[in-house]
């Protein structure tokens, strides 16, 4: 069976009665996790809303006025899910988000027209592509795609759009399957084959929404190659208006660095080229005064006949390499060394070092107070405080641990 979205890719309005509801669970991702919502799935008499598949993402919108999350396909039928429940025979209004859905033709059908003059030029086979939320991406039957071919099948493909191409579809009986170029049909397809064809170009079995004419693309940007799985290269590429979407970004991005670097867009690498020597040359000089300053803190510890076998320090300012160093300067085979850099009530690093037994019992109760995430092993223990608000009750836990040390020596 072929949607409605898949007869009329164009209509954006649809009215149509609900055919079943029943409850259901939809995993997504938000900021990072995954979050489980209640709600429904609703199948429709027919919908304009495109299920996921043919490496397309499905389509957003409204039932009615009822907000669509997700649309998947379940043989012939297409499921939407929805967080409030309809009733069955219910008429309604589907309605499209044709920004989303227009963006998904422009990749499907750039994607159609890149992997056909890819394998008519080059003999690259297309094995699989994805289509991104910022880019897509093709995946080739090839080990590498040289600079000229990819320039010249930018070319071509921007040529064919500007020649106003007809894109038409048809549907086939599943017997004439063989006569088309596909990858394949899913073990749950049912009905008639569909066939999307590029006129003069492509003739090609797929389930996804597609422009009518190739003059609907307006621009393919082929931005580069990469290497791929298994001897393969992938093809990044943008279509239509992520093409201006990408330019307005660029050029933003440009005028940036102007003010920035206070010189024109053809003079920005050398300007940033010179800022990174510089970069590494006080990074070197950075290091040497770190060293100074360890070494200089270090001494006067040394020199001090009252500072006994705990030295303790928080530098603001400072980092994992300055610890290290000053930790390095110091005798920790006999003083309990405790460091931390970072904001004082903040989060920030920590290094407690010195004799491996008292660091191994201490260094887990240090960890605790400074809600940290670290480890220790051979006389260091160090990591990340989430806060070191309680870092005065960490630096007494182990005064008091080496004054009991000192009481029992003496």
């Amino acid at each position: 069976m072929a949607f409605q979205c898949q007869r009329d890719c164009y209509m954006k309005e649809f009215v149509t009665s609900v055919v079943s509801c029943c409850p259901a669970e939809l995993t997504q991702e938000v900021n990072g996790k995954k979050e489980t919502l209640k709600g429904f799935n609703i199948k429709l008499q027919d919908t304009i809303l495109f299920p996921e598949g043919g490496g397309q993402p499905d389509d957003h919108g409204l039932l009615g006025d009822v907000p669509v999350f997700r649309v998947i396909r379940q043989g012939a039928d297409a499921l939407h899910f929805v967080t409030s429940p309809l009733q069955e025979g219910q008429e309604l209004t589907v309605k499209l988000d044709w920004e989303r859905r227009f963006d998904h033709m422009q990749q499907h059908s750039g994607q159609h027209l890149i992997s056909a003059l890819a394998e008519k030029f080059f003999g690259y086979k297309t094995t699989s592509w994805e289509m991104g939320r910022q880019r897509s991406n093709i995946e080739l039957d090839t080990t590498s795609v040289k600079p000229a071919q990819l320039q010249m099948l930018e070319e071509a493909v921007n040529e064919k759009i500007r020649a106003h191409v007809p894109v038409t579809v048809e549907l086939l009986s599943i017997e004439d399957v063989d006569k088309v170029r596909s990858r394949g049909l899913p073990e749950d397809h049912a009905g008639p084959i569909r066939v999307v064809t590029i006129e003069g170009i492509d003739v090609d079995m797929c389930c996804g929404t597609h422009v009518s004419n190739l003059s609907d693309l307006q621009v393919i940007k082929l931005l580069r190659t990469e290497k791929g799985k298994k001897n393969k290269t992938n093809l990044i590429f943008l279509v239509g208006n992520r093409v201006l979407k990408y330019a307005q970004k660029s050029y933003n991005t440009e005028r940036s660095l102007v003010s920035l670097l206070q010189t024109g867009p053809d003079q920005h690498a050398e300007a940033v080229e010179k800022l990174l020597k510089s970069v590494k040359l006080l990074q070197k000089t950075n290091l040497n005064l770190l060293r100074e300053m360890a070494s200089l803190i270090a001494q006067n510890f040394k020199n001090n006949p009252q500072s006994g076998n705990f030295f303790s320090l928080h530098k603001k300012d400072g980092d994992n390499e300055f610890m290290n160093i000053l930790a390095t300067e110091l005798n920790t085979e006999e003083t309990l060394v405790f460091l931390t850099v970072g904001e004082e009530k903040g989060p920030g690093l920590f290094l407690l070092t010195g004799p491996s037994g008292p660091v191994a019992e201490l260094g887990p109760q240090v960890l605790e107070l400074l809600k940290g995430k670290g480890a220790g092993k051979n006389g260091r223990f160090q990591g990340k405080a989430s806060s070191l608000a309680r870092r005065g009750e960490a630096e007494a836990l182990l005064q008091q641990h080496c004054k009991r040390l000192n009481s029992g020596e003496e």
